[in-house]
Parts: C-alpha cells; structure tokens; sequence
C-alpha cells in the first residue's frame, strides 16, 4: 500500500509518496507529473519520516547527497537516466549531452532530455543539476526559479 505525507521545503510544499519497496516520488506540488492517487496520508510512515529528515539536512547544508531506498517507476531506460543523474556531484551541473554520454548513448540527448522531465524523486534524484549545453538553465518540472534556486543552495550562494 501506497502512502503520501505533505512536506514544507524552503522552495515550496512538497508530497512526498512511498511503498514498502522504497521511494516512489518528491513532487512540488505544482508539477504536472504527481500521480492523481497517492494512497494513504501518513505522517507516521518511517520512510517517510527519514526522508523529511534528509530534505531537511540538505537544505541546511547538512547532506550533499541522500541514502534512500528508491523504488520510481518507469522504462529500463529512464532509470538508467535516473541512477546517472544520482552521479552528478553536489554544486556541479552536466549537460544533456554528458548525462547521454554518461549512460553510454550519446545520440540519445533528446531521450536523456524526456527522461529527465520524467524524474519523479525532486531534489533526491538530482535533474535540477541537468542544463542546456550553453550553460542555460533549461526544463525542469518544478519551474526554472526553483531549479536556480536548488542550483544557488548548492554552489553556497
């Protein structure tokens, strides 16, 4: 059984969505690809719990990477993207076209790109540290403010 708890983070309120097998999703509420049905609220769910406390410690500096069990869904192919993303360092950004050679498929940046758009686990799984070859800020779920701002929070600025 699914369940869901709500989180306030410095940029905005998240939902955060677990199962017995791990994490399934760290949305900002204003982002399109939140599943309709989460399950069951609780605020007592362990993952859960842990996970608030991780978000925390990384918004305060504390954390520079998370130990979660995660459990999002999606093709062979986008949790391949997924476990990359996890190997961007804290404070630094790769284009698409890295994360594409990253995962052996240089060809596949336009893939790499709806992959990352798809990424359910804000923040854990880091997307927002994805930018456009020309060193914009291009795409990310939660709007291009909070990507700068994840991105400031980083960098120490």
């Amino acid at each position: 059984m699914n369940t869901f708890t709500h989180y306030q983070s410095p940029f905005g309120v998240m939902t955060l969505q677990a199962c017995p097998q791990g994490l399934l999703g760290a949305w900002f509420t204003t982002e399109t690809t939140m599943p309709t049905d989460l399950g069951i609220k609780s605020a007592n769910c362990p993952l859960l719990i842990d996970t608030i406390q991780q978000l925390e410690e990384y918004f305060t500096g504390q954390r520079t990477e998370f130990c979660l069990p995660l459990a999002a869904k999606g093709t062979p192919f986008q949790r391949s993207v997924w476990q990359t993303l996890c190997k961007i360092p804290y404070g630094e950004t790769w284009s698409y076209q890295q994360l594409a050679e990253a995962i052996g498929n240089p060809k596949a940046v336009r893939a790499v790109g709806l992959a990352n758009g798809k990424n359910p686990l804000s923040i854990i799984v880091p997307c927002h540290r994805v930018i456009g070859k020309n060193g914009k800020l291009t795409g990310y779920a939660g709007g291009i403010e909070r990507k700068a701002g994840l991105l400031a929070l980083e960098k120490g600025d």
